[in-house]
């Protein structure tokens, strides 16, 4: 999970929630608010962190809209997401899609979600922190097998190219710090790679080792 930085909202919802009455289900520029969201993340879904398109991507509710009405308008609380497999059967299901109307305390727009949430090198999500890692497998469904060999599949290639480029195989701390801020940095489209996180926090693991 990769923190998300709000930034200023689109000018029809601000509009549109200071009518009297206002709801969620009846604003009309629902397309403009979710290039907005997908932009500011850097087109990458709020949890899994894969790539996310215009056509298959949704709106999430942090706070659930039947639990919070209040929120329904809030973007602060608003958030775009991958399709989440919709259709599939349930344990097929992830991120909003799996979630649903329940609540989670991990809150992608907090930066404290990138250091609760860790990663493991065969592409496993967890947490130390028990209840939030119940929440990445029981209720985001974080590590059905489709996103572990995905995250896998990325981290694997950087990892082998850091090592084929140290003859000790050991990579410099300015090869890791060099090779973290490239995942860090928008590319020149204002995309994230996807899955970034995993990557980085094994490079600033193998960081430590320098401290």
């Amino acid at each position: 999970m990769k923190y998300i930085k709000k930034q200023n909202e689109p000018t029809s919802l601000r509009q549109f929630r200071s009518i009297p009455g206002a709801v969620y289900d009846a604003y009309r520029d629902k397309d403009e608010l979710r290039q907005a969201l997908m932009k500011e993340q850097g087109f990458i879904c709020c949890y899994c962190m894969q790539r996310i398109k215009f056509e298959t991507s949704h709106i999430e509710h942090w706070k659930p809209q039947s639990l919070y009405p209040g929120y329904q308008l809030d973007y602060k609380n608003l958030l775009a997401v991958c399709d989440g497999n919709d259709g599939k059967p349930q344990h097929l299901q992830h991120c909003d899609r799996r979630k649903g109307k329940q609540e989670i305390t991990i809150n992608p727009t907090n930066l404290n979600c990138e250091t609760l949430v860790k990663f493991r090198s065969n592409g496993e999500t967890y947490s130390h922190d028990e209840t939030i890692d119940n929440e990445l497998n029981a209720i985001l469904n974080l590590n059905i097998q489709t996103l572990v060999t995905n995250r896998k599949y990325i981290l694997d290639p950087v990892i082998r190219k850091l090592t084929a480029e140290n003859p000790d195989g050991i990579p410099s701390k300015t090869a890791l710090k060099k090779e973290i801020r490239k995942w860090e940095t928008l590319g020149a489209d204002g995309k994230y790679k996807p899955y970034l996180r995993i990557v980085i926090f094994f490079l600033e693991k193998r960081l430590t080792k320098y401290t």
